[in-house]
């Protein structure tokens, strides 16, 4: 009983940690009450349970995951079972105890507890008896207000239904009233359809139609029968509207396009009518592309009347015999009917959008524009124009690829095809360029068009090429070298050079293209050309008679002249970017021409000047009449005249066949420029060599004087002009009365302008005594070697290599202790600071 008592009891239960714990679980649970209180200093005995929770055997029944299969299985197999058995009933007598023990101990609060359970019993029959009054109580206000709820319910819905109804009457007859508006204002135009006002009727058609469906209008018989008409009228507004609108995009009037719009506006209707004419405009866009590269309505129109007959077309795209020039000709005017459909169609869309942007409903003041496009959306024309390209793109590719015949009409015409865009570009620009409103067609637009056919660029260009190409090679084949083209050979390549400019002249663009081209068969033909020049002693040799090498290289000269004086001459009319793009192969052929013939020019000049340089063999320095009126040419002279005279009659009798004339006119060529600068370095060199005679007597200046004389003779007469070789020429009529001043007059004289410093002061050598050595007595040069460094220095340089030569002649003075120098000495200072430091920069031997 006390094990049913303790099982009974509300402490026993609460204590329990878990219905599913073990007998030594819930046995551990009891505690004395008095163990609540605060510990104190005695200690509490141990119970003897602690042990079985310390025992190997038994602690396993307090785990929460005890298995008794897995411990009898465990007991068996430990070999000692019986010992295990034993020691769990002695455990069980042990619980059962101390079982005893806790409810004799705790006797008194299980009795206590079991009287709370009956008191709790009667306070539950107390409440039961409280809830079935208040139950009642309710069933009795239920039934008291049921009857005046239901009143009420019945009167408000009542009172909501005369609300609706009467509201409902009010937008019949605004709707009605409205109706009869509309009506009016059709009967009133009926005698004078062009004076009915569509914005306004489909501003009132909008609102009915709106009011219906709002407020559900429908169903009422009065309102049906208008919602009838209504529908037949809305359907004439739109298609007015409609003719309109297109009437003003065709017209380009924005008075009609803005009422069009505007009705469409008011049915409420904008954006799908602008949707919806722009898919319009767009596709007769594509259509006529489409159209103007359908070979076979080409043939059809041009060849006969079936596109398969006599003039059709075959399955690649060519045309049969004998309709070829119908069929291109057709292709031609189909395109150029093609780019004005585009044109139509874009200022059209433009005009529409432009409409667009600048109208406002009068009462919203909605910009009609935003109605229609979205932030992020493309312009109208932008999209038109995006697909116009793609399509005009594709079919583009098509005919190249699938039709020969089309193929070689546009890349042979395609200067004509570019120019139909170009001008088809240049006509929406003009007809679109309104300020403050954006064009149809951007930048970027007109770039993708042009993009649209450099395929077919790129084969016009590749066959300008190859028939530029192929005259060069034929008239320079690869395989020969030693033939030389003819002049008419020459001129036909340079012909037809010009041909393909005149071609594209009248668009930049192209030019430039095809100028890039021909530069190319300029270094083409240069190359070739080079290939063909002479080299060698045969090419250098200037004492006999001209060989057939020279002879050679200079008619290569002579063609390559021509080319570059003729193409010059081409585009000298053209823009400078245009002269820019040839000016590298320009100045590749003038290269070419001119190395053909420096080796004898830079032969014939060392040759001058080793004639020049005999000067200081012959005795400038001689006292005596004899000399002074002996009127031979000095042997030195003699031999640069037979010289330059051999030089004349043998090559350039050659070269310069006309030199004279050309030279009158005014056109110089590279033979010509070679002459000149020749003439310009045997003066030079003669001035500077004559400088540097030392001793030059009275007498030997008058022989110096005749030697100049025949000099300027000679080279007037077998190279070129003197009078316009310019500083040179002056130099030498300079030279030739200052060695006949006194030295105190020389400082003073005006002649000292046109000559070099480095000359005067080379000559004031001759006015000096023998111990003031020039440089090249000093260093102990040859007069060649001086000469050569001469030609290496700027007239600083040669001031100071002289500057040096005073000093040391000085310090001799010094050394001797003499106080008074040579009149020359002094002089040299001022004439070689002063003139050095304004010479010009021209002025160098």
């Amino acid at each position: 009983m006390a094990s049913a008592a303790l099982q009974r009891s509300p402490t026993a239960a609460t204590t329990s940690p878990s219905s599913s714990s073990s007998p030594l679980q819930r046995l551990s649970t009891f505690k004395n009450p008095s163990s609540s209180l605060p510990p104190t200093s005695t200690a509490i005995p141990s119970s003897p349970l602690d042990s079985l929770s310390k025992d190997p055997v038994l602690s396993p029944f307090l785990s929460p995951s005890f298995s008794s299969t897995s411990f009898s299985s465990a007991a068996l197999s430990s070999g000692s079972p019986a010992s295990t058995a034993e020691h769990l009933h002695h455990a069980i007598r042990l619980l059962e105890s101390q079982l005893r023990t806790e409810v004799l101990s705790r006797h008194t609060d299980l009795l206590n507890q079991l009287s709370s359970l009956k008191h709790a019993e009667h306070a539950l029959s107390t409440v039961r008896s409280a809830v079935s009054s208040l139950q009642s109580s309710v069933r009795r206000v239920r039934s008291e207000l049921s009857d005046p709820h239901r009143s009420i319910q019945s009167k408000t819905q009542q009172l909501s239904n005369l609300h609706s109804t009467a509201e409902l009457l009010q937008h019949t007859i605004r709707a009605l009233r409205l109706c009869k508006k509309l009506r009016d204002l059709i009967s009133a135009s009926e005698l004078e359809p062009e004076k009915l006002d569509l914005a306004k009727a489909a501003q009132l058609h909008c609102e009915i139609l709106n009011m219906c469906d709002e407020y559900d209008l429908m169903g009422i018989d009065c309102v049906d029968e208008e919602l009838n008409w209504i529908k037949e009228i809305g359907e004439k507004l739109r298609s007015e509207a409609m003719k309109v609108l297109e009437r003003g995009m065709d017209g380009l009037n924005q008075a009609e396009v803005g009422t069009g719009l505007q009705v469409f506006y008011n049915l409420g209707e904008l954006k799908f009518t602008v949707e919806h004419l722009v898919n319009k405009y767009k596709g007769i866009g594509v259509k006529s592309v489409s159209l103007a590269l359908d070979m076979k309505a080409i043939s059809a129109g041009g060849g006969g009347a079936s596109g398969f007959g006599p003039g059709g077309v075959r399955g690649s795209g060519t045309p049969q015999i004998g309709g070829g020039v119908k069929a291109r000709e057709g292709l031609w005017q189909r395109m150029g009917g093609c780019m004005d459909q585009l044109h139509s169609v874009v200022v059209a869309v433009w005009h529409l959008q432009r409409v667009l942007s600048k109208k406002r409903d009068p009462f919203t003041h909605v910009l009609l524009l935003d109605e229609v496009i979205k932030d992020g959306d493309l312009m109208l024309t932008d999209r038109v124009w995006e697909a116009l390209v793609k399509t005009f793109a594709s079919q583009m590719k098509s005919a190249f690829t699938a039709s020969s015949f089309v193929k070689e009409i546009f890349t042979v015409g395609y200067p004509k095809l570019f120019t139909m865009i170009e001008n088809l570009l240049e006509r929406i620009s003009r007809d679109t360029d309104v300020k403050g409103v954006l064009p149809a067609i951007s930048l970027e637009g007109k770039d993708q068009m042009v993009k649209t056919i450099e395929i077919f660029q790129t084969a016009f260009l590749a066959q300008c090429l190859s028939r530029l190409s192929d005259l060069v090679n034929n008239v320079f084949p690869v395989s020969s070298r030693g033939g030389v083209p003819s002049k008419e050979q020459i001129s036909r390549i340079i012909s037809r050079i010009q041909e393909e400019i005149e071609a594209v002249q009248l668009d930049g663009r192209l030019t430039l293209l095809v100028l890039r081209e021909i530069g190319k068969v300029l270094l083409l033909l240069a190359e070739r050309a080079e290939y063909q020049i002479s080299a060698g002693h045969e090419a250098r040799q200037i004492t006999g008679p001209a060989t057939p090498a020279q002879v050679k290289n200079f008619a290569l000269c002579q063609h390559l002249q021509e080319v570059h004086t003729r193409i010059s001459s081409m585009i000298m009319g053209l823009p400078t970017i245009a002269a820019d793009v040839l000016s590298p192969s320009l100045g590749v052929i003038y290269g070419v021409a001119r190395d053909s013939v420096t080796p004898l020019f830079k032969a014939t000049i060392d040759r001058l000047e080793s004639c020049i340089l005999q000067i200081h063999e012959q005795n400038f320095g001689v006292l005596g009449m004899d000399a002074a009126m002996d009127n031979n040419a000095s042997p030195y002279m003699e031999d640069l005249q037979k010289c330059l005279l051999h030089f004349r009659t043998e090559f350039l009798s050659r070269l310069l066949p006309t030199s004279a004339n050309a030279t009158a006119a005014g056109t110089e060529t590279i033979c010509t420029q070679l002459v000149r600068r020749m003439a310009s370095r045997v003066l030079t060199f003669f001035i500077r060599n004559a400088s540097l005679v030392r001793p030059l007597s009275e007498s030997g200046k008058l022989r110096m004087a005749r030697d100049m004389a025949e000099l300027e003779l000679t080279v007037g007469q077998n190279l070129f002009p003197v009078e316009q070789l310019g500083p040179p020429y002056r130099a030498l009529r300079a030279f030739r009365p200052l060695i006949f001043l006194e030295t105190s007059q020389l400082e003073a004289s005006p002649l000292l302008r046109d000559l070099p410093p480095s000359v005067i002061l080379h000559h004031v050598y001759s006015r000096g005594p023998d111990e003031l050595q020039s440089p090249l007595q000093r260093n102990r040069l040859t007069h060649l070697q001086y000469s050569l460094w001469l030609d290496s220095q700027g007239e600083d340089q040669i001031w100071k290599g002289i500057k040096a030569t005073l000093d040391d002649y000085a310090a001799k003075v010094r050394s001797r202790g003499d106080k008074e120098f040579s009149p020359v000495y002094p002089l040299m200072l001022r004439i070689g600071s002063s003139l050095t430091e304004n010479a010009p920069a021209s002025q160098k031997p």
